[in-house]
């Protein structure tokens, strides 16, 4: 048997393989953030599909930190209900979850008490005029994060991970293309770190140090004047000395044109499918901590060789999932084919015209779903 079907172990956690459903916005939630019938559908059909770790959409510790429509809440007690259907549904279905905990930052949608804060003053591209966080608005945040991950120890889930990467707000802090302060958060690299450094620590005083904590970060930005390679590694030795179980590594941000998170079209070499192969072999070469690795693998022998060749301890996906929930169980099975997906990023456009994500490729939705 592949060492991809092997079991792992994050902090405690066991999973039934080395596969993570990395976290995918579904715009599934009802309004006010709590699920609804058609989430627990799909997070039943991921269990059922045999990944070894579902990470949920990001979820928003707060309302002035909301993404996007129907996104599942995390912010308030009043959640907890509703977070319980979740983890129950999963472990119902054989599998094991995390709740990604997030906040948009100058990307949030919110108005008035809940408009979008950030690091600065700054504007870029489709972003409306940002309010620069104070030192009050900081200290909530971090309490945000910490209250957001005890909800969800409370809701059954099995970890929890930061969401600092993507050009949200934790990634805005970290880059100095978004991160223009002058305090004790910005200007050099253990400034732009300290956001993501106080968060981190508020939810390990918050969940113990028996519960797993992740966090996803950018390999780098892909911008000039972005978050680089050689700082994502500083700051990850930072965080492992601090006690963090896992990092997933990820890139880009929407500004970074072709090098954005979920890049389009598929290359026809199979060692150019992976985005983050070179940053990932010098993480390892610094980090005992397991690596997550997300980021282009549609292909079975590519995720294989990676696990073998320890360039990374996990595999994460995103897009082939949700065009086909049951790859992993059938790349287990001996089918070793291409994941289906084909990388056209048409499933995003689905979260605005369908009101749920779902393969534009596929006229019947999720029909790789098992039974």
């Amino acid at each position: 048997m592949s060492e991809l079907f092997e079991p792992g172990t994050i902090n405690g956690m066991i999973l039934k393989n080395r596969f993570v459903r990395s976290a995918t916005y579904e715009a599934m939630a009802n309004l006010d953030g709590t699920a609804k019938g058609k989430l627990l559908d799909y997070m039943a059909g991921l269990s059922r599909g045999d990944v070894g770790l579902i990470i949920t959409g990001h979820t928003h510790v707060n309302l002035e930190g909301q993404a996007g429509l129907r996104q599942l809440g995390i912010y308030s007690d009043a959640m907890i209900d509703s977070l319980k259907q979740v983890s129950r549904t999963v472990h119902e279905n054989g599998g094991m979850i995390a709740a990604q905990l997030a906040h948009a930052g100058m990307r949030g949608i919110g108005k008035d008490a809940y408009a979008p804060i950030g690091p600065s003053d700054v504007i870029a591209k489709d972003i409306k005029k940002t309010s620069a966080m104070t030192i009050d608005d900081i200290k909530r945040t971090i309490k945000a994060f910490g209250d957001a991950a005890q909800r969800a120890v409370t809701s059954g889930f099995d970890a929890v991970e930061i969401h600092a990467a993507h050009g949200y707000l934790l990634s805005q802090f970290l880059s100095p293309f978004y991160n223009k302060r002058y305090d004790d958060y910005g200007g050099g690299l253990e400034n732009r770190a300290r956001l993501l450094i106080e968060v981190y620590q508020e939810i390990r005083q918050r969940v113990g140090k028996s519960f797993p904590v992740m966090v996803k970060i950018n390999s780098e930005d892909f911008l000039e004047h972005g978050f680089t390679v050689e700082e994502m590694i500083t700051v990850a030795g930072i965080l492992e000395t601090l006690g963090m179980d896992a990092i997933e590594m990820s890139g880009g941000t929407f500004e970074s044109g072709k090098c954005i998170p979920s890049r389009g079209g598929t290359s026809k070499s199979e060692d150019r499918e992976i985005y983050y192969r070179k940053a990932a072999l010098a993480f390892k070469e610094k980090i005992k901590i397991p690596l997550i690795l997300v980021g282009g693998f549609l292909s079975y022998t590519l995720t294989e060789d990676v696990i073998n060749s320890r360039v990374a301890d996990y595999i994460a996906l995103s897009r082939p999932l949700i065009r086909e929930p049951g790859l992993v169980k059938r790349w287990a099975a001996g089918d070793r084919s291409k994941a289906s997906c084909i990388s056209c990023n048409r499933c995003f456009l689905t979260l605005v015209t369908e009101e749920a994500l779902h393969c534009a490729q596929d006229k019947k939705r999720h029909p790789h779903v098992p039974k």
